[in-house]
């Protein structure tokens, strides 16, 4: 990678010249042979031992000896490709450093490099022998490959995060107007206190770390683009067998959402036995929504602090799971996967875990006390799901559309058993369908066994356990197939 010797301010308008180039090692150690860099000494010899220090990149690529006589300069003509960066920082912060090495035909070939501090330099560390360990690091690194720059590419931001007051205070400048008003008032706010001497470090870390969250979530508006009713029923079909009343009544929503470009005003409250696909109904719409999820479990949560967040006054303070849900999708439209909704109100802390829910599903705005600023809830859709609606209070459930999930037939489990579960299972297993047969008898008695159990995770299971059976006797018995019939299925599964 090469880098460019610029003329003096004279001689601006003069072409840029090439001082050095780069050449691959892996060696572990440097040595005269393999050189960490070679400074041009066709001018002069230089010590064994030299003091110095590199020159700013951008100006001149080339070293600064500092000797009894006055200083000297030397352009470096390569260096090992691990160690660019390196020296790039070194001259850019104007490091003294001492050079050991050996003059050669090609130059003076540099082995060894040591930080100094004299003359009122700086130093790159407070801690002695960093620059040594950081050196250790690269040896023991790999070559870099070699990239061809591409000057029209797109440099990716997606993975920035302003965590530095510095970056945050930039971001403002430039881009404070893409925030709603009564956040950019309080990044403004918190960028004092986190820039002030007369509060309390603790203080100035919290108003830290609460803009570091803010700032990296990307605040949408609430409007949302249509979406295909057609390909939202492929999605379905895709995830469910069946359940036609339930799909409809998704894309309803979906029309709905088409029409007004907005969220609808209820989230979807998904009611059934356990192991009917529930939580299966709530990734479909998400992925039909094609916005980020996350899923709280209120059957975990028994205290409204873990949704809430807990005060900046306390030393240990942090914000609440549903901050940290935007903070992990980066963005404010995201889908609310409330698990076990019914277990809410069985809060065993100092209040009810449901209380919080209401105003997250107020799309009013929701405001947790570590961030002490109320977030625009308008882009979140919530989907909860649970077993017992009569477990729910009154206000809870008016804040939903109900969608009662019924449980399969009989006829239903053996279409999904033949074409759901079992293919799932012998395809993650590496297993051909002519290797595991299941004849009429046996999936009469894989039914017959769960008939009394709601769901099609026991179907699911029995499936897997029917295929590392047949997978078992092929391995050891060496037979080609295994055919299933009524008595090895209930001899198997008990």
């Amino acid at each position: 990678m090469p880098v460019f010797d610029f003329n003096d301010a004279s001689e601006v308008n003069a072409p840029s010249e090439c001082t050095y180039t780069t050449y691959q090692s892996s060696h572990a150690t440097a040595s005269p042979d393999q050189p960490i860099l070679v400074l041009d000494n066709r001018k002069r010899a230089w010590k064994h031992h030299s003091c110095g220090l590199f020159t700013n990149p951008i100006k001149r690529t080339a070293f600064e000896f500092k000797d009894e006589d006055g200083t000297a300069s030397a352009d470096i003509l390569q260096i090992d490709a691990r160690f660019v960066s390196l020296l790039r920082w070194l001259g850019e912060n104007h490091i003294n450093v001492r050079l050991s090495g050996e003059n050669r035909e090609n130059g003076y070939a540099v082995y060894r490099i040591r930080e100094i501090a004299f003359g009122g330099g700086t130093k790159l560390s407070a801690e002695d022998g960093f620059l040594q360990f950081m050196i250790d690091r690269l040896f023991a690194s790999s070559a870099p490959t070699e990239e061809q720059e591409d000057e029209d590419q797109m440099e990716d931001g997606d993975d920035m995060k302003l965590t530095s007051l510095q970056s945050i205070t930039d971001f403002m400048t430039c881009a404070g107007r893409t925030l709603p008003d009564n956040i950019r008032l309080w990044a403004r706010r918190n960028l004092a206190v986190a820039r002030s001497h007369e509060v309390s470090p603790e203080e100035r870390r919290h108003a830290q770390r609460a803009l570091s969250i803010m700032m990296n979530i990307q605040w949408k508006s609430n409007y949302f683009e249509a979406i295909d009713p057609k390909e939202a029923r492929r999605i379905l079909d895709e995830e469910l067998y069946g359940m036609e009343r339930v799909k409809q009544r998704i894309i309803e929503t979906i029309i709905q959402i088409n029409r007004t470009h907005t969220l609808p005003a209820y989230g979807l409250l998904l009611v059934g036995p356990a192991g009917t696909g529930k939580s299966q109904i709530a990734y479909a719409v998400a992925r039909i929504l094609k916005l980020p999820w996350t899923t709280l479990d209120m059957s975990s949560i028994n205290d409204p602090e873990q949704l809430t967040g807990s005060s900046r006054i306390y030393a240990n303070a942090k914000p609440g799971i549903i901050m940290e849900a935007f903070s992990m999708a980066g963005e404010s439209n995201l889908v609310f996967i409330i698990n076990e909704l019914d277990k809410a109100a069985a809060g065993k802390g100092n209040g009810n875990p449901a209380d919080v829910l209401l105003t997250l599903l107020d799309n009013l705005g929701f405001t947790d006390n570590y961030i002490e600023c109320m977030v625009p809830t308008v882009g979140v859709y919530p989907i909860a799901t649970a077993n017992d609606k009569g477990q729910i209070s009154a206000p809870l459930m008016s804040r939903f559309a109900v969608i009662d999930i019924p449980d399969y037939t009989a006829e239903e489990k053996k279409i999904i058993f033949q074409r759901y579960s079992l293919p799932k299972v012998l395809k993650r297993m590496s297993l051909h369908e002519n290797e595991c047969i299941i004849t009429d008898e046996a999936l009469d008695a894989v039914i017959g066994k769960y008939a009394d159990t709601t769901g099609i995770r026991d179907l699911e299971q029995a499936a897997e356990h029917l295929a590392a059976n047949a997978l078992y006797q092929i391995e050891v018995d060496g037979v080609r197939e295994v055919r299933f019939d009524g008595e090895m299925v209930k001899k198997l599964l008990g």
